[in-house]
C-alpha cells in the first residue's frame, strides 16, 4: 500500500523542519510563527483523516510521532540559542525557551526509546499504545513554542504567560515521563498490537 493521505500531511510536517529553523536562525519571527503553525495543523489534520478514512497504517504509527519529536526537539533546540552564535552572528531572540525545559524534554524522549528498546530486546514488544498524557504533553510543549514564536513576532518581551507555559511544560514532561515508565514496565502493562506513542 502506497502513502495515504494521513501520511503525506506527516512527511509534509517533518519536510517543514529545516524551513522553520531558518526562518528562525534568519530573525524573520513572522515566518517561523506561520510555517510552525502550518507544521502543527498538518498535525491535527492527519490524526482527524486517519481517523475519519480509515487512514491508521503502521507506517503512520511510526512517522507521526517521529515527526512531533522532530519538530519539537528543533524548535526547542533552536529557540533555547544565545543570541549571536558564531554559525548564525545575526541571530537574536526576544523570548526564548529555557534551556532546562529543552533538556529534560530531549531527554524524556531518549529515555523513553531506551526503555522501548529494552522491552523489546527482552521480551519482542514491537508497539506502545500511547497514553492521553503523552498526548496533552505534546499539545502543551506546540502551544509553548508557538507563544515563544508569536511574542518574537511581536516584539514583545512575555513577563508572565510564557514563563507559565514554561512551567507547565516541564510538569507535564516529568509526569508523563514517569507515568509512561511505570505504565511499561509493569507485567501487566498493555500487550503488543497498540500504537507506538508516548
Amino acid at each position: 500500500m502506497g502513502l495515504t493521505l494521513a501520511n503525506l500531511l506527516t512527511v509534509l510536517r517533518m519536510a517543514l523542519i529545516p524551513f522553520f529553523i531558518i526562518a528562525v536562525t534568519d530573525n524573520r519571527s513572522g515566518a517561523a510563527l506561520v510555517i510552525f503553525t502550518i507544521a502543527g495543523l498538518t498535525d491535527l489534520l492527519d490524526g482527524i483523516i486517519a481517523r475519519m478514512w480509515r487512514q491508521k497504517t503502521a507506517l503512520g504509527a511510526i512517522l507521526d510521532p517521529l515527526a512531533d519529536k522532530l519538530l519539537l526537539t528543533a524548535a526547542f533546540i533552536i529557540l533555547c540559542m544565545p543570541d549571536h552564535p558564531k554559525a548564525f552572528p545575526e541571530f537574536t531572540l526576544l523570548n526564548r525557551i529555557p534551556i532546562t525545559l529543552t533538556i529534560l524534554s530531549i531527554s524524556r524522549d531518549v529515555i523513553i526509546a531506551l526503555i522501548s528498546g529494552v522491552l523489546y530486546m527482552a521480551g519482542g514488544r514491537t508497539s506502545f499504545a500511547p497514553t492521553i498524557l503523552g498526548k496533552l504533553t505534546t499539545t502543551v510543549e506546540i502551544v509553548t513554542v508557538v507563544l515563544a514564536l508569536l511574542f518574537n513576532w511581536m516584539g514583545v518581551k512575555s513577563e508572565f504567560v510564557l514563563p507559565a507555559f514554561v512551567k507547565i511544560s516541564l510538569a507535564f514532561i516529568l509526569l508523563s515521563g514517569i507515568h509512561y515508565i511505570y505504565r511499561n514496565t509493569q507485567p501487566s502493562s498493555t500487550p503488543a498490537g497498540g500504537q507506538a506513542g508516548t
